[in-house]
């Protein structure tokens, strides 16, 4: 394969899970040479707790007016911290940080406001890519969205490019098999084998299920699906809720991880809610897969609602599609978003496409990212 290297990627998603994925893949940028190691991270809980308060206060900003003060200081924090377990995971597998060609750092997104008609769209990550070049010494790729949004575009989903190389590889190219990640927010990648890639948010995962087992005081998600799986659905809300005007509307389109919310449960008992949230995921990527030129029959499931047996099942029953977890195609679910920005990183170093007009609708293929070498 041509010129194909070793890069590292990082992501740490909105749920705010206290990790941080660190993935190396050796890839030219457009196939997939082979997966490397991969951790997850944890972070400090005091950095946790300034992420905390971080997204809160953004919420605040909402892009208006100077940065919030404590920007600055989660942003040191979390490059410092990422840092430090690229290096950790490059050197526990026996290479060293020259061996590595290029980091993709994703940062932390703080706040993402998709473009409306006659407005664009307006995002934050906040990651520090020339502080991590300086630590590091090899070069970085940050920012992966803000040039697709300036041009008008959703700047997410960014993981289809990588998608498209994960189902060639499985010579998956007949528009049957789709990817489905399952983070905070929802998100659909189509490949129909030749030139339609098409990419976009479906609705909420794990975020509103999550908050509302927290203010429950039940833990911080339903594991194992087990409230959702003991609770019955309102089946008359779902319904409601399955009415929402973003469902119906024509991809490309992207959500924030606050667009929906647990009050989409108000009223309902611990397991009921439960139950009620989960089969809106379900039932809103059943509305996604009718939007698309053929409807998958198999979808590969990734991102953490995977080990989530109440979403599988739903997805089944709600969705009409056979669900299947990454693991059951060989790959890695939990590594997928940080090894794309290890895929994004070469391409920004190559000066490929990172967006599309049909995974984000940006007006062209858009370069993106911006280099610290």
């Amino acid at each position: 394969m041509a010129n194909s290297i070793w890069a590292v990627g990082l992501m740490t998603g909105t749920v705010l899970d206290g990790n941080i994925d660190v993935a190396l893949l050796q890839t030219d940028g457009e196939t997939v040479e082979r997966f490397g190691p991969y951790t997850l991270a944890p972070y400090p809980q005091s950095i946790r707790n300034t992420l905390e308060q971080t997204l809160a206060e953004a919420r605040k900003w909402n892009f208006e007016g100077p940065d919030p003060a404590i920007f600055a200081a989660a942003e040191d924090a979390l490059t410092r911290a990422q840092s430090a377990a690229v290096r950790q995971l490059v050197e526990a597998s026996g290479m060293r940080m020259a061996d590595i060609g290029v980091v993709g750092f994703h940062g932390q997104s703080v706040l993402h406001r998709a473009p409306q008609p006659g407005r664009i769209g307006a995002t934050r990550q906040l990651g520090d890519g020339r502080l991590m070049h300086e630590l590091l010494g090899v070069p970085v790729a940050y920012d992966f969205r803000s040039a697709d949004v300036r041009a008008g575009g959703q700047g997410a989903p960014l993981a289809a490019l990588y998608h498209q190389a994960l189902l060639k590889m499985l010579g998956a190219t007949d528009g049957r098999t789709a990817v489905l990640n399952l983070g905070g927010v929802a998100n659909l990648t189509f490949w129909d084998g030749a030139d339609t890639l098409i990419a976009f948010d479906t609705g909420p995962a794990n975020a509103p299920i999550n908050d509302f087992i927290k203010a429950h005081g039940r833990g911080d998600m339903d594991r194992d699906g087990k409230l959702a799986l003991s609770g019955t659905v309102d089946e008359a809300r779902l319904a409601r809720l399955l009415q929402h005007p973003y469902l119906g509307a024509p991809y490309p389109k992207s959500l924030d991880r606050f667009d929906f919310l647990a009050s989409m449960a108000d009223g309902l008992g611990l397991e009921d809610g439960a139950a009620t949230l989960t089969a809106f995921t379900a039932g809103a990527v059943g509305r996604a897969l009718d939007l698309l030129p053929r409807r998958p029959t198999r979808l590969i499931v990734c991102g953490g609602g995977r080990h989530n047996p109440a979403i599988m099942a739903m997805l089944k029953t709600r969705a009409h599609v056979e669900a299947v977890p990454a693991e059951a195609v060989g790959w890695r679910g939990d590594a997928i978003e940080a090894e794309c920005f290890a895929f994004l990183a070469v391409r920004v170093q190559r000066a490929l496409p990172i967006s599309l007009p049909t995974t984000t609708g940006a007006p062209k293929p858009m370069t993106g990212g911006v280099l610290a070498a």
